[in-house]
């Protein structure tokens, strides 16, 4: 029993103190939440009147800023205001202005309807006047106005006819004048008839062999030998699938005639090879100089020219390989040389000095220094230089117009050039070039307005244009044909002189029944 009372009391103390415990605790943690009420309290406090017064300070910015745009916008509006009131000023002007202007026109308006209706009435007067004076005038005449005019016209006729004869009586006596001019001219005409043979040089020769076993030959091992040849000669070797032929391509007709003869003799030979090309084309150098300076020699004793420098023959002898247009140069400086001589002897100057000119005049295509001087001036500088005659260095260096003329015999050589390179079938050109000159001349002509169809005709030393007869007129024609020819001297160049026709025809076409 007391050991269960024992434990009861434990028990029961234990409680009470557990009790007491949490008595003490709750009253802890109470007095301890109040003070932190109190803390909390203190703080929000802290923390509103904080919050209050960045309040008041944005609202104070706001009020500023607000204040700020406010102003700016009354000025905006108070500027916009100036301005409408300026423009309103403005217009309030310009509508004063234009109301004066009204009234200005209106009073013009009425000023020119008066001066109308008096011009109309003065008009109507002068008009009246005139009706009054031709039935005055056809009283007094005895004719009336019609009749006048036919008597006018038929006046006017007579007068212009009476004109035209005078025009053409003067014109007969200044045929007879200048009929020694006209001769000479028809001689000239008669000279162009001259023919010789011309030979036609290219710039490539075809070198014909008998099989194609002989171009492996030509071309040697590893091409050697076609190498070495080029190098002597100075000429392109063109090797392609051609059957039975090379090509040798040059600009230097000498040099072309060089490779092809030494071609020829090592071909004939059978020999090919380095060391013996050197020797054939050595030997070839030397046969074609002989050949040029024999050339030379037979020219000018064919010619009859004695005197001439040695140089000069040479050089003479040389045209034999030059061309020009596809003409011979040789053979057109002896044509040119005869016909001087004979328009010189036709024309009373000395027939040799004309020839001596002539033969020469192209000798500056043929210089070995290429100067880069026009051909006639460097043909005169030749001729100065060998001592020929001044009116014959003048005669060459002028025959292009380079430098002035000075004498008689400059304008002969000057004229037979032009008769021998411009005859037809003197000249060669290439066939394109030659058939878009003749395009291009009746493309010019086709670009003028009322031109039906052209037609470039002898070789395009002839132009045929046809006109409308509807849309043209006989001046028309007349003036297309003038800037026609002006046109294509312009802008083209060709050989010789080009004739333009202009043809105008009206076909009035019926049918009897």
């Amino acid at each position: 029993m007391n050991v269960i009372l024992t434990l009861i009391l434990i028990v029961a103390a234990a409680v009470i103190s557990s009790f007491l415990t949490a008595a003490f605790i709750r009253k802890n943690a109470q007095s301890r939440s109040s003070i932190i009420l109190r803390e909390a309290e203190e703080k929000a406090e802290n923390i509103r009147k904080e919050k209050l017064a960045q309040a008041r300070e944005e609202i104070l910015q706001l009020k500023l800023v607000n204040e700020q745009e406010i102003n700016e916008k009354n000025n905006n509006l108070l500027r916009l205001e100036t301005k409408l009131k300026q423009r309103e000023q403005q217009l309030n002007l310009r509508s004063e202005e234009l109301q004066k202007k009204l009234k200005e026109a209106e009073v013009m308006r009425i000023t020119l309807t008066t001066q109308l209706e008096e011009v109309e009435n003065k008009e109507k007067e002068l008009e009246k006047a005139l009706r009054l004076k031709t039935e005055i005038l056809e009283k007094i005449s005895g004719m009336t106005q019609e009749e006048a005019k036919i008597q006018l016209i038929e006046t006017i006729k007579e007068e212009a006819n009476n004109e035209a004869m005078a025009f053409v009586r003067d014109i007969m006596d200044e045929a007879k004048i200048t009929a020694q001019n006209e001769a000479r001219k028809i001689v000239v005409e008669t000279i162009q008839r001259t023919a010789v043979e011309h030979a036609i040089e290219n710039s490539v020769s075809v070198f014909n062999i008998e099989s194609e076993e002989i171009k492996g030959r030509i071309i040697g091992r590893e091409g050697r030998n076609i190498r070495t040849l080029e190098a002597l000669t100075g000429v392109e070797i063109i090797i392609d699938d051609t059957p039975d032929a090379i090509l040798l391509s040059s600009f230097d007709p000498i040099r072309r005639e060089i490779a092809r003869l030494s071609l020829q003799k090592l071909v004939t030979d059978g020999r090919i090879h380095p060391a013996r090309i050197e020797e054939v084309v050595a030997k070839t150098e030397k046969q074609i100089e002989q050949e040029i300076i024999e050339t030379g020699k037979r020219t000018v004793m064919e010619l009859g020219i004695h005197g001439m420098h040695p140089e000069l023959i040479r050089l003479v002898g040389k045209m034999k390989y030059r061309s020009s247009y596809g003409q011979n140069l040789l053979h057109h400086s002896k044509e040119v040389a005869r016909l001087c001589a004979n328009m010189a002897a036709e024309l009373g100057l000395n027939p040799k000095k004309a020839k001596r000119a002539g033969l020469l005049h192209d000798i500056g295509k043929v210089a070995e220094n290429e100067a880069d001087l026009p051909h006639a001036l460097l043909g005169m500088s030749l001729a100065e230089k060998y001592k020929e005659k001044p009116d014959v260095c003048n005669a060459i260096g002028s025959h292009h117009e380079e430098v002035e003329m000075t004498t008689l015999l400059a304008p002969i050589v000057q004229v037979c050039d032009a008769i021998s390179g411009a005859r037809p079938g003197a000249r060669r050109e290439v066939v394109e070039a030659y058939m878009q000159r003749l395009h291009k001349l009746e493309e010019m002509a086709l670009s003028y307005q009322g031109v039906v169809k052209t037609f470039a005709i002898q070789a395009g030393r002839e132009l045929r244009v046809i006109v409308g007869a509807e849309k043209v007129s006989d001046n028309d024609a007349t003036r297309i044909s003038y800037e026609l020819s002006k046109k294509i001297q312009e802008e083209m160049t060709y050989p010789g002189q080009i004739k333009i026709t202009v043809i105008r025809e009206t076909r009035a076409i019926s049918f009897a029944k």
